[in-house]
């Protein structure tokens, strides 16, 4: 019996409840900055160490979080289920590893790595990067977080399409769906004849184009559908 291959697309929504924030929340670390300040490579090059500091916050801040239950059921989903599941993030912290998650695309990078600006090494980063860090490899002080900023083309795309490409079902979850290509993705996977479902808190800007809509919290949708699929 061949079992439905499964695609996953997770955003900031999924962190939410474990007191990550999004961009959209007032007060949180986001609301203090503008993202051409510190999310693009124009914005490092102008003041690098009001980038640093920034990652440096955020680093701390998803140090002290924990996964809350939809990690859960996605990491049990990958471990339980005979087919095929690829999970997508444009998520930097580390919450679905955290739950037990072995087959994670970080499509935007991670908090907790370090590029090489001058030679495209990567490393693990320190919890406190600094401005001038010098590469491991090339020995350059060209160091910078290890993050997809806006302007910048996301990682592992051509995986992610390839797998989409043939994908029985493709599910998002907690995001907006106004960043792309991440907003595309249900396109392609409609145009393939993926069954598409959207679980999110409010509707995304692409939620008219899915089949199927589950609203609500993920730490409560995630792990019914996550229990309906291994239910099969």
């Amino acid at each position: 019996m061949t079992h439905p291959s499964i695609v996953i697309l997770t955003g900031a929504g999924i962190s939410a409840e474990s007191g990550l924030g999004t961009f959209r929340d007032e007060g949180g670390l986001w609301a203090q900055h503008r993202i051409e300040d510190v999310a693009t490579p124009e914005g490092f090059a102008r003041n690098p160490q009001l980038v640093v500091d920034f990652y440096n916050a955020r680093r701390a801040h998803a140090a002290t979080a924990t996964p809350n239950a939809a990690h859960a059921a996605l990491a049990r989903l990958e471990a339980e289920y005979p087919g095929d599941v690829l999970l997508v993030t444009q998520n930097v912290d580390g919450l679905h590893e955290m739950a037990g998650s072995q087959r994670v695309v970080h499509m935007h990078g991670a908090l907790n790595g370090a590029l090489c600006a001058a030679c495209d090494h990567r490393w693990p980063a320190p919890l406190e990067m600094y401005v001038g860090q010098a590469c491991p490899s090339c020995g350059q002080p060209t160091a910078r977080p290890d993050i997809v900023w806006f302007g910048e083309i996301p990682y592992h795309m051509d995986e992610i399409q390839e797998t989409l490409s043939r994908a029985d079902i493709f599910a998002a979850i907690g995001t907006s769906g106004n960043v792309y290509p991440a907003a595309g993705f249900v396109q392609l996977a409609s145009h393939v004849g993926a069954k598409t479902v959207e679980m999110n808190l409010d509707p995304s800007e692409t939620v008219a184009l899915f089949e199927e809509t589950r609203p609500g919290k993920a730490s409560e949708t995630v792990p019914l559908w996550v229990d309906s699929l291994l239910r099969r």
